[in-house]
Order: structure tokens, then sequence, then C-alpha cells
């Protein structure tokens, strides 16, 4: 395979920073999306600082939180300049993946030179929605009163629209994943993260706020004989499907961010920091019934256009939502499962929905970014979306 191409316009991921992942409700509930992202983004523009090129736009995706261009309030917060602007993403789960995708383009058409992308979540203090009073429902002058909703659909009347526990429930009837399975997958990822926590993976990455500076959810210990103890997470089903999935095979509802520079070769080399090289993107859609199944469509067709195999791939991070989740891509890919999510996942740190996406291409940085990788070693990061999607990247190990 030869070494990535030395063109300083070539796009690339740099200095990746992030909070720590915090458990709904824990150690950052009192942070709100700007509190998390401000600190963040000035962390990574301090990063790339020394290449002396200014920031040319901020973009960070966001599933839940209070509206009013998350990005920009945050780029203003983090003290980069009235002059910057922003804009948020939402693809709900792969909205921080889709931010970066959308960065690397801008940079790709000569449109930026450096671009801050990323997504933040704060389930612990994302509002409270309200569908509106319905005045036609009981007649001319009275109204049923507004109600209270949760998430907004993910498709439409007329279309499959499930919980994502529940869609990976029957994502897991309908590919024959079993819950022992299951459960070694999820014990695999604990133990993973403890580890990458032990041996300080994470150090320089992280970014102190509130004081608070590591992440609540690694916990040593969660073997499957602890994790077999759990009960299903959620409802008992009337069709058929055996509940599978739990709290110690799943991912916890988090708060967090994370953000990486996207911009050009030339300033990565002149900022002094490891970088990945942007190959490609690519997104796909199937049924909304079932969108733990969409990541392997949306690999096969990144991997397609770039004339690529999974066999050429080195790294493949892929959000833990669910353990069902991964292995259904595994199995479809026929992806070697030690090259997946070798640092840990969401199952054993998190998943901050807006972020995620931007999590799994800080840990392809770690990954990819140590010094006895090849160049151009490959690497992908794709994310399951409710309502049928997914979003996926392609990189490449570059250097610095």
């Amino acid at each position: 395979m030869p070494a990535p191409a030395r063109d300083p316009r070539a796009v690339v991921l740099t200095a990746g920073r992030r909070t720590p992942v915090g458990t709904a409700g824990h150690s950052l509930a009192a942070v709100d999306v700007v509190g998390l992202a401000a600190p963040v983004l000035a962390a990574v523009a301090t990063a790339v600082a020394p290449a002396g090129r200014g920031v040319d736009e901020v973009l960070l995706g966001n599933c839940l939180g209070p509206g009013g261009d998350v990005a920009r309030v945050s780029a203003l917060a983090a003290g980069l300049g009235a002059e910057v602007p922003g804009v948020t993403v939402d693809r709900q789960c792969g909205s921080g993946l889709e931010a970066i995708r959308l960065a690397a383009a801008l940079v790709r058409a000569g449109d930026a030179d450096l671009v801050l992308a990323g997504g933040v979540e704060s389930a612990s203090t994302a509002p409270w929605r309200f569908w509106p009073p319905d005045r036609t429902a009981a007649g001319p002058t009275a109204m049923d009163p507004a109600h209270r909703y949760t998430r907004a659909p993910f498709a439409p009347p007329g279309f499959a629209d499930p919980d994502m526990g529940m869609a990976a429930d029957d994502l897991a009837a309908a590919r024959g994943i079993d819950r022992d399975r299951q459960d070694a997958y999820a014990a695999r990822s604990h133990a993973r993260t403890v580890a990458a926590v032990r041996d300080g993976v994470f150090d320089a990455e992280l970014v102190p706020v509130a004081g608070v500076r590591r992440d609540d959810r690694p916990r040593p210990g969660l073997d499957e004989t602890r994790l077999a103890r759990l009960r299903p997470a959620f409802p008992a089903r009337t069709d058929g499907v055996r509940p599978t999935a739990t709290a110690g095979n799943s991912c916890g509802i988090s708060d967090g961010a994370a953000a990486v520079a996207v911009t050009t070769a030339a300033v990565a080399r002149a900022s002094g920091s490891p970088y990945l090289e942007v190959m490609g993107g690519a997104v796909a859609a199937a049924d909304p019934a079932l969108p733990g199944a969409v990541p392997a469509l949306a690999v096969r067709r990144l991997l397609d256009r770039h004339g690529l195999t999974v066999d050429d791939v080195d790294a493949v991070e892929l959000t833990e939502a669910f353990a069902s989740v991964v292995l259904a891509a595994v199995d479809e890919l026929a992806i070697d499962p030690d090259r997946v999510c070798t640092e840990g996942g969401a199952i054993g740190l998190g998943h901050p929905w807006g972020a995620s996406g931007a999590l799994l291409v800080l840990r392809l940085l770690s990954r990819l970014g140590r010094a006895d990788v090849r160049p151009g070693a490959h690497g992908v990061a794709v994310c399951a979306i409710g309502g049928g999607q997914a979003v996926a990247l392609l990189v490449r190990a570059g250097g610095r």
C-alpha cells in the first residue's frame, strides 16, 4: 500500500480533544452544551495555533440541545472571535461524524483552510419538549392539553419508528445474535475501556470541565458473569422477540463534547500535530425498523468508492450503542474483531449522542497516530442512526 501523498492541500484531521464523558445526571449534570463544547473548541484552537492560521468556521453536531445554533454560541464562548461563524448539524447519533464529514468537504473544495468540527450533547440539561395543544381534537372551543415527548420521530406515520433499544433487540433476533454473545462483546468493551484509562491512552485528549478530569462510566470487573445477571433494559415483547439488550451490553446515556481540527496537510504540519488524511465519506439509508443494520451498507459503499476491501482496513471504530449493532456489522462485513474498537467504545465509555461520532475519530487518531503504525494504514469510523441511516468516514495514517 503506498504511503499518503504529500499534497499540501490534502484534507486532514488533527488535534483531537474531548471532555470527560459524564453519565447523565452525574459529574457533568450541571454543565450545558455550550459549557461542554467551548473548552474543547478552545483547546483544539490552541493546539493548531502554531500554524498561524485563523479558524474559518465551526461545525458541531447536536441532537437535543436548546437550539439557538449551538456551534456559533460555543465558538463565541470559546473566545475564537466574533468573526468566526458556526453551524449546528443534526444527523442524530451520527451528528458529530457528519459535522466532520461536512467540514472535510469545505476544506477539500477550497472554501476553508481550518474548520473546527465535532459534536456535543448534554443529556442532563436537554430541555423538555412539548407538542402544543391540539385545537381540533375536542371540538371548536376545547383543546387537548400540551404533552411532553422525549424524542422527535425518526420516521413519519406509515413507517416503523422503534426506539433504539427495541430496534437493537429486533436486530439481534433477526441476525441470530444471542444474549451470551452480546455480553461477551460488552465484557471486552468494558475491559478495554478500563485498560485504556489505566494506560493513559485518553490523557492527551482530555480537557477538564467544571473540575471533572475523568470519565464517569468505566468500571473494572464487568465480566461476562456479572453482565449475565442484568435484566433486559427494554420492555417485554408480545411479538415473540426476546429482549437481550441490557444496561451492561448497551451504551450509557451521557454528557460530553469532542472536536478535531479539519484542515490541510500544510497547516497540520506547521502546527506539529499528528494527523490523519481524510479519504472520503459516505452515507446510507435503509429500513427504519432496523437502523443497526445500516452501518455495513455505509462501510461497503465507502470502501467500494475507493477500491478497497475490508481486509485493507486496519482500524474500525463503530459507535457501540448496543453490542448487537457492532456484532451485526462485524458479521455482515466479515471484519476481523481484533480491528474493532480496540481502545473500548460507547459500551464502556458512554454515548453522548451528538458527540459520539467525533469520539470515534479521536479513537482513530489515537490508534493510527502512533509512531509504530505504517504510513497509509486505513481506518473507518461509522455510526448507526435512528430512522435507518448510517454515516461513515475513511481515513489513513498521515504523519507530522
